[in-house]
């Protein structure tokens, strides 16, 4: 197993782990010089023999998904061997959990395995890296393998950083979503709720937190505007309000319906995600009133005589 020298470590500076083998040079039977496969150690074993890894930090694995993997190892067989370690009753997984479980609902009865002797430590980082670099896992799975690897391996956050290729900041900030409510982690988990979303929250009290999820949830609140929730919060202000985010180009229908209309215009956008909210139009006489009706029955008429198009038709006057 590659490691490296100064450190310690697995060697994944160029991709996961090499876990099979590698070319050498040879001579054929005329004596020139050629390259060879060596050996990879592929075995094929019984699938009712190999068990998953119960420190696997992949805890979910999507149906969809799945079920595209048994298709195509019904159609084309398993093509990549799994990476498997010798136990006292058979084998346990190291790499390829995803395929182990797509080949049990294929009906396989046996797979092809390369075995490796490593240690529980080298399973776990093995298993992490592998996830991290098909991007397998979501925070809270990434979390708590980085957790494990504190409490069982007594890692240091500079450790595992340096061995996974990752920043220490990264690797301490994701250990940190481990302190959020479990129902809020659940949200991460299931990607109705950012990272960035969420991390503000951590300087929250525990009983603001779930006062500020809630307003995350009902009023679709931008990371950015969850900073201005929590800011707010902190200073006692129980329902905090938040500025929308206006972008350029919001800006620029607002100036387009101003100059349509010839008359001040405010175009009040609500805070959230989605763009939602009201115009309000200006008017200081008789004769502005009846331009702003004059226009628009002009852009009703329009649209009836045309294809249907992008132009403001709600208006709070």
């Amino acid at each position: 197993m590659p490691r490296n020298k100064k450190k310690g470590g697995l060697n994944t500076k160029n991709g996961l782990v090499t876990l099979m083998g590698k070319e050498a040079l040879t001579t054929n039977e005329s004596g020139m010089v050629v390259k060879k496969k060596e050996n990879t150690g592929i075995q094929t074993v019984s699938i009712h023999k190999i068990k998953a890894n119960p420190n696997q930090p992949r805890k979910h694995f999507a149906p969809d998904e799945l079920a595209t993997l048994v298709e195509s190892i019904k159609q084309h067989g398993l093509i990549q061997p799994l990476v498997v370690t010798k136990t006292e009753d058979g084998y346990q997984l190291v790499a390829g959990e995803r395929r182990w479980r797509a080949a049990k609902e294929a009906g396989l009865e046996e797979l092809p395995v390369v075995i490796k002797n490593y240690s529980t430590e080298e399973i776990t980082e093995i298993a992490l890296v592998e996830n991290l670099q098909r991007q397998n896992l979501d925070p809270i799975e990434e979390a708590y393998a980085y957790q494990r690897l504190v409490d069982v391996f007594k890692l240091s956050h500079d450790k595992i950083a340096f061995r996974l290729g990752r920043s220490r900041s990264h690797v301490a900030n994701m250990v940190r979503l481990l302190k959020l409510p479990e129902y809020i982690r659940n949200d991460v988990s299931s990607g109705e709720l950012t990272v960035g979303q969420v991390r503000p929250l951590l300087t929250l009290p525990e009983e603001l937190q779930k006062e500020a999820w809630q307003q995350i949830k009902e009023r679709e609140l931008s990371a950015r505007q969850v900073e201005q929730l929590v800011a707010q919060l902190k200073k006692g202000k129980r329902k905090a309000s938040v500025k929308p985010v206006v972008t350029a180009e919001l800006r620029a229908i607002t100036d387009q319906v101003k100059a349509n209309l010839g008359v001040p215009v405010a175009i009040k956008f609500q805070a959230g995600k989605k763009v939602r909210g009201k115009v309000e139009i200006t008017f200081k006489s008789q004769d502005e009133l009846e331009h702003v009706l004059a226009y628009m029955q002009q852009e009703e008429g329009y649209r009836d005589n045309k294809s249907e198009e992008s132009v403001p038709s709600s208006f709070t006057v």
